[in-house]
């Protein structure tokens, strides 16, 4: 109706103004001609008010509509490349076969996220075994039943394995590196005993792997050194007695070491009877050159960081000449008040080691170490509580027991390298994954469900923030396996809460939640481009 009341107005306007024809028209041609304008200006009166009358609302929307033009012209042009990228990401799906992996990347596909990924060699491989062990076990019933729903049900899904396989894995340099490692620290202990016989000075015992590198993964804030843990045992006439240093919170506390004399008296010894710091006088002592270790590395009668860390530098130095390795690696020492570090280097493979030293508490695999903690100023004579050992060993436990041994380690590997920038510390995913690992059946950890383990993770992160609550992994846990081992008091403890702060500051918890937020939303577009 619209389009025809301004065609008819268009024909109004030519007849209104007529192009003359001649100067030769009579007045009887001018009368008609004026009657017929008048006859169609009543015409048009009479049609515009029944427009009017019939179709006010349809010429208001349509005014409405031609003023709003712009933005009808720019959501037909958006609906036309929707259709086209989808079009064209179908056709990539199904001629994703013919095309190499590796060549894909997610990079540029959003801010937050900037993903480097690689195609795995054996990823085909392992998928068609998959296949088979899943075609094979559908007879079996009770846990393995269930277990066989589950794989059906996410078989058809490709996310998770497609994204497991092109997770960039530094899994061959670190096996390298803690190789290298572990056999230096072999080599070191056999000369450290020899070394420290028959004097006043600690016992080291054989080094523990510990940090990120031994566990098998390396967040993106990994600072390149591989830290192992040297046990310090009492030389012959001491004992070690631990003391709480400080009443601080549970999960951050520190520890004196008190160093005390007992009596050698008793013991046999078949060349000479030894000397008893207890009962022998302090002239026969320094007569025979006997010293205690309280003369030597002690404050007081504590024993001290910053000094044993000085013998303890003093002593891989004088042992580096003795062992194999001296052959092969250069090496430079670096000062360090709290710990030996050393950086060997073999053409351009170059290894970065942190030698800490510890306690143990009592037969336990929780240690006092001399790794510096978070405080500003810390005492010489202040060793830190670590669980780093216990961590350690649960990862060891873990990689023996998945279907798909490094699964959880490519979790955390995505959480902390390819979504960073989060909000959230590499120490935090680590504990969140450790609990789901203990909540989650180890069963269902196989690479079809990754996708479905990496929402579990998040669900639980999720659920923490609600409650600003995230447990202590270690302390109080009566999940832990067995052969971890914990002293008595630690396994009836109430477990620190490390979202502490969180509960304590709003406008921290409520930034918590906004970087959640954008980890789901990336997380979610992640899945989706694989």
């Amino acid at each position: 109706m619209a389009l025809l009341a301004m065609i008819f107005v268009l024909v109004q306007s030519l007849i209104q103004y007529p192009q003359p024809a001649g100067d030769g028209l009579d007045e009887a041609t001018h009368c008609r001609m004026k009657e017929r304008q008048e006859l169609l200006d009543h015409e048009m009166a009479r049609l515009l008010q029944e427009l009017e009358e019939q179709d006010e609302g349809w010429g208001a929307v349509l005014s409405g509509a031609l003023q709003q033009w712009p933005f009808w012209v720019i959501a037909g042009v958006l609906l036309l490349l929707a259709l086209w990228f989808t079009c064209r990401r179908r056709s990539g799906e199904a001629s994703n076969n013919d095309v190499h992996e590796g060549e894909d990347s997610v990079d540029g596909r959003e801010e937050c996220m900037e993903v480097k990924v690689q195609e795995s060699s054996n990823a085909s491989e392992q998928r068609s075994r998959e296949k088979e062990d899943l075609d094979g076990g559908k007879g079996e019933s009770g846990s393995d039943g269930m277990e066989d729903r589950e794989k059906t049900r996410y078989a058809g899904n490709e996310q998770g394995i497609l994204l497991v396989d092109r997770i960039e894995w530094p899994v061959e340099d670190l096996e390298r590196g803690c190789s290298v490692i572990a056999e230096l620290m072999e080599s070191l202990t056999r000369v450290f005993v020899d070394s420290v016989s028959n004097t006043p000075y600690p016992v080291p015992q054989e080094a523990i792997g510990v940090g990120s590198a031994f566990e098998g993964w390396s967040p993106r804030d990994w600072d390149g050194v591989y830290r192992v843990l040297v046990p310090l045992n009492p030389p012959p006439g001491h004992t070690f007695h631990l003391e709480p240093n400080s009443a601080g919170q549970l999960a951050a506390r520190t520890f004196n070491v008190c160093v005390e004399l007992v009596c050698t008296c008793e013991k046999e010894q078949v060349e000479e009877k030894p000397l008893c710091f207890l009962h022998h006088s302090r002239e026969e002592l320094w007569r025979k050159q006997k010293r205690s270790l309280l003369e030597m590395l002690c404050t007081s009668s504590y024993l001290d960081v910053e000094k044993t860390s000085r013998w303890f530098c003093q002593l891989v130095r004088s042992s580096w000449l003795q062992v194999p390795q001296w052959h092969s690696w250069h090496v430079v020492f670096q000062p360090c008040s709290r710990s030996c570090r050393l950086e060997l280097s073999k053409g351009r493979e170059s290894l970065t080691v942190e030698m800490l030293f510890g306690v143990r508490r009592g037969d336990s695999d929780i240690f006092v170490s001399s790794q510096p903690t978070k405080a500003t100023i810390t005492a010489s004579t202040a060793w830190a509580e670590t669980y780093a050992v216990a961590e350690a060993k649960f990862f060891r436990h873990i990689a023996r027991q998945l279907p798909c041994e490094s699964l959880h380690l490519k979790c955390l590997q995505l959480f902390t390298c390819i979504l960073r920038d989060t909000g959230f510390s590499s120490s935090t995913w680590k504990t969140v994954v450790m609990h789901v690992l203990t909540t989650v059946p180890l069963s269902r950890w196989h690479r079809r469900a990754f996708a479905r383990r990496l929402w579990d993770i998040m669900a639980y992160l999720d659920r923490c923030l609600q409650l600003t609550h995230l447990r202590h992994f270690v302390l109080g846990n009566e999940r832990l396996p067995a052969e971890i081992s914990l002293p008595p008091a630690m396994r009836g403890v109430v477990p620190p809460n490390l979202f502490e702060h969180l509960a304590r500051d709003p406008a921290a918890h409520r930034e918590a939640r906004q970087a959640y937020g954008r980890l789901r939303f990336c997380l979610g577009v992640l899945l989706s481009s694989h």
